[in-house]
This record gives structure tokens, sequence and C-alpha cells, in this order.
């Protein structure tokens, strides 16, 4: 099993939203990610879509989208982004899929995933400005990325006590160490930090809740064109960030 990542899809079967009009990189994407996906994925192996899946605004209008996601290889790990109107509770998503037998998708939200030794925590994090909503935003997906960190820490848990029904052992898993014997990939929409903040001295409580569980891959998404400028990419303190929008990858999904 091989973990892929992927970001900013931003389908629009059933949507006029062509993204050919952001320039020739964007014409058939659709058709050059899909060949590109298909050469290398395989069924067993796990897409990580950190969000702008779809331009739809209500969810029944994603059901295009979702069919041609479906019919991929791969099991699909979906979290929010900024353009992601149509997102719903989980459990109404959930439904959704269900109610439509699209098979091979979860979403990422306020959870976390398992697959070997591999953790996949993310939220959808925020641009960084100076404003009262800014900062309320950024307090707000902080929250949630310890809450789908807190989440992976009792996954751990429930799964080692299956191996070991309530052994000492259990009492030696400490949140902050709780990676120890696992990969875990942190998955934003919005990056982390970018080259601005590092310019201007800008402290990125993304990265230091990172270090704090010794989290040390992070993909994200949302910068396209030449905001491509503004990417930090390879490790810093001590997390290794990667860029992943559909665009910034040629539409050909990255292994992680």
């Amino acid at each position: 099993m091989s973990i892929y990542a992927i970001g900013d899809l931003h389908l629009s079967f059933n949507t006029d939203k062509p993204m050919d009009i952001f320039g020739i990189a964007w014409e058939n994407y659709e058709e050059k990610l899909k060949e590109n996906w298909i050469k290398k994925i395989e069924p067993e192996d796990v897409v990580i879509l950190p969000g702008d899946f779809s331009w739809a605004m209500k969810l029944e209008d994603t059901k295009k989208d979702f069919e041609y996601l479906n019919s991929l290889p791969g099991k699909k790990i979906l979290s929010k982004g900024n353009h992601d109107y149509w997102w719903k509770t989980v459990k109404s998503m959930q439904e959704f899929i269900k109610e439509c037998n699209f098979t091979n998708i979860e979403f990422l939200n306020n959870n976390a995933f398992i697959y070997e030794n591999n953790i996949i925590i993310g939220t959808r994090g925020w641009a960084f400005t100076e404003s009262e909503n800014s900062i309320k935003m950024h307090n707000r997906e902080t929250i949630r990325l310890e809450n789908s960190i807190q989440y992976a820490i009792q996954l751990v848990k429930n799964k080692n006590s299956k191996k070991e029904e309530m052994s000492e052992n259990l009492d030696n898993i400490k949140n902050e160490n709780f990676v120890e014997n696992y990969r875990i990939i942190c998955a934003l929409h919005y990056p982390p930090i970018t080259k601005t903040m590092i310019e201007n001295n800008i402290q990125s409580e993304y990265i230091n809740i990172m270090k704090k569980y010794n989290i040390q891959t992070c993909i994200y998404g949302h910068l396209h064109g030449k905001s491509h400028n503004e990417a930090v990419e390879g490790i810093i303190e001590g997390v290794n960030l990667q860029l992943v929008s559909s665009d910034y990858l040629k539409f050909d999904p990255i292994l992680i």
C-alpha cells in the first residue's frame, strides 16, 4: 500500500465553472488527472485530497464529481477547502455517498485514519492576516487540528487494546509521543506557513502543533498560478512540507 496526495481538483461536472479560464494548463485537466492517476495508483493505495474538491454549492450537486472520483482506483480521503461550499456534517456526507454507492471515499474532519503504519490527520487551516476574523478562524482551525490528533491518539490506543487487553503498555502511550511507531501525515488546505510569513518572522501555530506531536510530514494546497511563489517546501522546523495543489503537480498525484 502507498499513499499519494493531490489537492484542489475544482471539479465542475454539474456546474458551469470551467477551470481553463485560469490558463492553458487547466485545459482538459480532468482527463490528464485520470490518465496520470490510473498509471500509478492501485486499488489498495490511499489518496489524500486536501480541499477544494468541487465547485458545487450543494451536496446533491456533487454527484457527478463524486462519480468521477469514485471511478478512480484507491481509497480517497477528502478534507475541506475554502471553496467547498457543498460540505456539510460528516454524517450527512457519509449518508450521501452511501446512497450513491460510492464505496471508496472518506471525509477528514475532526477525525483521523490509520492505514498500516500511517496515520492521516488534518484540518482546513486559514489565510494569515492580522484581521479579527482571521485570528478567530485560526483559533478554530488549530482546535480542529488538535481534535484530529487526539482522535488519532485514541485510535492508536484502541488498536493496541485489541492486541493487549488493558496492558500496561497502554498507560505508556503519552499524547506527545504517540507517533513513535507511525508515520503521521498532516493534511491542510491552506499552507501552514508562507515565504512572506518567514520574511516577516510570523510564527505558525500549525507548525508549533506539529512539532509538539513530532509530526514530520505536512501536505497542503490552495496556492495556484503565481501564488506558487509563496509555497514553502522542504523541512521547516522539523516538518517536511509539500505543496500538492493539482496545477502545481501538473495533475499528477504525488507519492507521500
